[in-house]
């Protein structure tokens, strides 16, 4: 019998938040790691990992924009979007 969760048993990916699509990345990356998982389970830890990361990425680059669109000018109004990071 070996460890590997049911796809079923798992949530949709779409369905996470940020916090915990990162949550289960670094368990999977933990687990992965450790070295105690099968071949099998590794890939399909792997697999998911993979998944969570590019769920991640689109949720950092969403905030992102919203926040280049509500940056702020000197005046306390929105301005025109700045890059992230830039001031």
């Amino acid at each position: 019998m070996t460890d590997i969760p049911e796809p079923s048993a798992e949530p949709a990916i779409a369905s996470l938040s940020f916090e915990a699509a990162m949550g289960e990345l670094e368990t999977i990356v933990r687990r992965l790691e450790s070295g105690d998982v099968s071949l099998e389970e590794s890939v399909a830890l792997y697999e998911r990992g993979h998944a969570l990361r590019a769920h991640c990425e689109a949720r950092l680059a969403a905030a992102q924009a919203r926040i280049e669109q509500v940056s702020l000018g000197a005046d306390g109004q929105p301005a025109g979007t700045t890059p992230f990071g830039e001031s």
